[in-house]
C-alpha cells in the first residue's frame, strides 16, 4: 500500500507561481514569507478596483490541494481583505500571503 505522494516544499511552489506570474507578464507579489516547507499559502488576486478574491490552499488527505474562496465564497472589497489577511496572519504566522494582479484574470493557482 501506498501513501500520499511527496509534497512539495511550500516555497518551491511559491517560486514556481512566481516564475509563472512572470512568463505571463503578471505582477506577483510575496507579501508574507511562511514556513518553507509546510506553510499553508493565501492568495490575494486582485481582480480590479477594490474586486479582491482570497483564495486559502488545503491539503487534502490524499496529498492533493484544493483551493478555497475565503471567507464566504465570493470576491471581497479591499477593507474585507485586508482584515481577513491580518486575522489569518495572527492566527498563523507561518502563512505565505501572495498578492497576484489580475485584473484579465490570467492566473490561477496551479498554472
Amino acid at each position: 500500500m501506498s501513501g500520499p505522494p511527496p509534497r512539495l516544499p511550500t516555497r518551491v511552489w511559491v517560486q514556481a507561481q512566481v516564475r509563472l506570474c512572470d512568463s505571463k507578464f503578471i505582477t506577483i507579489a510575496i507579501v508574507n514569507r511562511g514556513d518553507n516547507e509546510a506553510g499553508a499559502v493565501l492568495l490575494r488576486l486582485l481582480r480590479g478596483s477594490g474586486v479582491n478574491l482570497l483564495l486559502r490552499r488545503y491539503t487534502q488527505l490524499d496529498g492533493t490541494a484544493e483551493w478555497v474562496i475565503v471567507p464566504t465564497g465570493e470576491p471581497v472589497d479591499d477593507n474585507t481583505a485586508d482584515t481577513q489577511i491580518s486575522r489569518a496572519l495572527e492566527h498563523d504566522p507561518d502563512l505565505w500571503v501572495l498578492e497576484v494582479e489580475d485584473p484579465e484574470e490570467k492566473y490561477w493557482p496551479e498554472g
